[in-house]
Parts: structure tokens; C-alpha cells; sequence
């Protein structure tokens, strides 16, 4: 469908792809950004106006960590409701996991699930595919085949690559193809059976804990191998100071590593588990208050790439149940930006750094032609109120599922309008959805 042009008129243009912050005007004609600057002069006709007064317009936001369920589990979330979700977030582009049922890892799978997409109404569709087949973590997919149905990664989420000698395959074979490498960094035996951070908490509440360790040793090993093979990784949700250490100095050695945290990790601690409260639990779990300062440290200091949202959707029949039999993961999508938002206030970074971490980063790991506003690029942009605060209620929530650890938590920032390829996907107010 052709998108008509589009004028944003009076907003606070924040680019850092282009060092641009700014109070200045964009158009939008064809699918792309066609200029950009203050005063353009530009007029009405034929085109629809959009004044951005006290609103921040930025590139559209990425986010290259959901599970939108489809195939296999469509009653917790599907492409349409997952999309819709991520546009109300202000996401213009998701990555998609490949942990359903079946994995995605056959090219055709792949394609299919690109092809629906580009029907909905919603964010952009990307495609991770399984680093192994069936996610078991011994036979390679095949990776070129993939890469010509669109995938854009790899990777077993849910899942570690154990065996060493088949990772090192992975990412030799996944930077010869143009594949970004996406670790699910936690070691099998040491996690098996655990249900929240082990530590004093998960001893008082009686359960099985992780241990900060089973994801460290993994995170040595990932790092390591990418040293050895030159090849480059990242290494999804980082939860631990540990871990983070790891990545600080293999960084300042010169491998090629990225790495992710999620929000709740940057909020949340395994204390806020102590009511057994099933939409706090999530793997790899809540960690403790020194960790979560050590992950705001890390992205303070830039350590950390890129917030990722993991977002987790699960019906009522995974999570209102006993707390040993609920699924891990929780919903994101819809509170990231005003979280993050908030957190850049908290820690006196500027709103460019916000751009960086959902837009600009996740953008650069997936070799995407997104997350900037230069003329010529996509026309994927979201305005958003620095200034609206709100309680977050998730019955409003456009995905289909509800398990949200941030329900009643007082924010600060909406967004107002989602476009993609020039054309709006998401509008504030009922009624207004363009």
C-alpha cells in the first residue's frame, strides 16, 4: 500500500546517527525520509500534517529479542496481536525467536512466516532461525539457504550450543553468510531445575535457585570461542554483574561481542519475588540489587549495546499456577520505552542514548539500513511524550497475554504515534490509528 506523504512538523529530532537533537521538521514521501531540518516550509497539500510540539520524534525503535509464538502457540500471541503490541510500544522492527513449534529452522518456514507478515497491520517482521536443528544443539541449519528467506540471525534461544566444537561452526559459518550469532549464554547442569536466583531469597522461599555462575561460564565460553574464530556474537539478556564483567574485558581485548539486557533486569530484583509472584518469573531470573546496579553501571559506562525486551508472552494457563509449575518469561513490549526512558533520567544520560540502545545498536548487530532518520532512509519513526505520565494497566495491553511484572507501576512517557514505511501503525486515542 503506498503511505501518503507525511509532514511532522515542531519536534525534538533526536539522531545520533546523524548527531542531530534538534527541534526541526521531517517529511516523509514514498516509504522514506525524504528531509530534515527546521523550517522546511512545508505545506499541507496533499499531505497529512502532524504538529510534534513538546514530542521527541525518533528513529522508529527496534527490538532484536520476542517470542511472538507463531507457529505452534498462537492462543498466547501470534504475528498480528505481537506486531500491533510492539507498534502501541513504539517498535518499528522485532526480531522473532525461533523456539516454537516447530523451531524455525527450514528457509521455508522462514519465508512463510515473512510473507504473512507483510499483511498486518504493525511493526516490521525480522526472523531469527535456529543456530541447530530442532534447537538440539548438534547439526548446523542451513545457514545460507536461510539468509536468501530473509533471516537476519541465528540462534537457539532457550536453548545453549553445549558442545563447543559445533559453536565454534556457528559462528564461522553464521559470519560468512551475514548472520548475527545470538547466544542464549546458560550453562545446562548448573540451571536445570532452578526456578529464581540462588541466594539468600530463594532459600528462604524454599526453591531451587540459578546461580549467577551458570550463565557466566557460558558467557566465557561464547567469548572465548569468538576470540578464537575472530567471529562476532551477542549475548542475549545478561542478568549478572559477573557475566558483565566478562564482556567489559573481553571487549577491552578486542574480541567482537555485543550484549543485551532486558528492562526488568535494569528494575527488578529477586526480592520482588518474594510474594511468588509468576510474572516475575523469567530466565534467566531476577537477580540482586548489585547486579542491577552493575547493569546500569554497564550501561552508563556503554558496556551493555542494546535493551531488548525478551518479551515473553504466556496464557493464564502457564502462569496462574503453583510458582514451580509456571512458565518462565514475562511481556514487554508495551512498558519498555517509558522504562528506559525513566532509567536515562535516573542515571543523567541523554535521550540519545536511549536512541542508541533501541534503535541505532540493534539496527548495527542485525546489519539493518535502519534506526536513523537521514534522508533516504526508511521512513520508520516514533513520536513519543516525555512529559505524559500514566499507571500501566495491563488489561490495555495489545498482546494477547497479560503476565506483566511492571502492572500498576507509575511511568512517565507514551508514545503517540508509530510510523512505518511512512505510514502509521499506531496512533494514541481512540479512533486515531491512521
Amino acid at each position: 500500500m503506498t503511505s501518503q506523504p507525511l509532514a511532522i512538523k515542531n519536534g525534538r529530532v533526536i539522531d545520533p546517527a546523524q548527531d542531530l537533537d534538534r527541534t526541526c521538521d521531517v517529511l516523509l514521501e514514498d516509504g522514506r525520509v525524504a528531509a530534515v531540518g527546521p523550517g522546511l516550509g512545508l505545506g499541507t497539500e496533499g499531505r497529512q500534517v502532524v504538529d510534534a510540539a513538546g514530542l521527541w520524534v525518533l528513529p522508529g525503535l527496534i527490538d532484536a529479542h520476542v517470542h511472538l509464538r507463531e507457529p505452534g502457540h498462537e492462543y498466547k500471541e501470534d504475528l498480528a496481536s505481537g506486531l500491533a503490541a510492539a507498534a502501541a510500544g513504539g517498535f518499528t522492527a522485532v526480531l522473532a525467536m525461533p523456539n516454537t513449534s516447530p523451531p524455525v529452522d527450514q528457509a521455508g518456514l522462514v519465508a512463510s512466516l515473512l510473507s504473512k507478515a507483510k499483511g498486518l497491520r504493525g511493526a516490521r517482521l525480522l526472523q531469527s532461525a535456529a543456530m541447530t536443528r530442532g534447537l538440539r544443539g548438534q547439526e548446523l541449519t542451513e545457514y545460507a539457504e536461510l539468509r536468501e528467506a530473509g533471516a537476519v540471525a541465528v540462534t537457539d534461544d532457550g536453548r545453549w550450543v553445549a558442545d563447543s566444537a559445533v559453536m565454534r561452526r556457528v559462528l564461522c559459518y553464521a559470519r560468512v553468510c551475514g548472520l548475527a550469532a545470538l547466544s542464549h549464554a546458560q550453562e545446562g547442569p548448573l540451571s536445570d531445575g532452578g526456578q529464581i536466583h540462588e541466594g539468600r531469597v530463594s532459600t528462604r522461599l524454599g526453591l531451587r535457585g540459578i546461580p549467577a555462575e551458570a550463565e557466566a561460564v557460558a558467557v566465557y565460553r561464547d567469548l572465548a570461542l569468538a576470540r578464537l574464530t575472530g567471529a562476532p556474537v551477542h549475548v542475549c539478556h545478561v542478568s549478572s554483574a559477573l557475566s558483565l564483567d566478562l564482556v567489559r574485558r573481553f571487549k577491552a581485548g578486542g574480541t567482537r561481542v555485543t550484549c543485551e539486557t532486558a528492562p526488568h533486569y535494569l528494575f527488578l530484583t529477586d526480592e520482588d519475588v518474594a510474594g511468588y509472584d509468576t510474572c516475575r518469573k523469567m530466565n534467566p531470573p531476577l537477580r540482586t540489587a548489585a547486579d542491577l546496579e552493575a547493569l546500569r553501571e554497564g550501561i552508563r559506562d556503554g558496556t551493555i549495546d542494546l535493551v531488548a525486551t525478551d518479551h515473553a508472552p504466556h496464557s493464564v494457563l502457564e502462569k496462574e499456577v503453583e510458582f514451580m509449575d509456571a512458565a518462565f518469561g514475562v511481556i514487554g513490549l508495551e512498558t519498555a520505552l517509558p522504562l528506559i526512558h525513566g532509567l536515562m533520567a535516573e542515571l543523567s544520560l541523554p535521550p540519545s542514548r536511549l536512541v542508541e540502545l533501541m534503535s541505532l545498536r540493534p539496527a548495527g548487530l542485525l546489519g539493518l539500513p535502519l534506526g536513523t532518520l537521514r534522508p533516504g532512509s526508511a521512513a520508520d519513526l516514533t513520536l513519543f511524550d516525555p512529559q505524559a505520565a500514566f499507571k500501566y494497566d495491563v488489561g490495555t495491553s495489545l498482546s494477547k497475554s497479560r503476565n506483566s511484572p511492571f502492572q500498576g507501576r507509575e511511568m512517565r512517557g507514551r508514545v503517540v504515534r508509530t510510523v512505518v514505511g511512512g505510514r502509521t501503525v499506531f496512533a494514541a486515542g481512540a479512533g486515531d490509528r491512521g
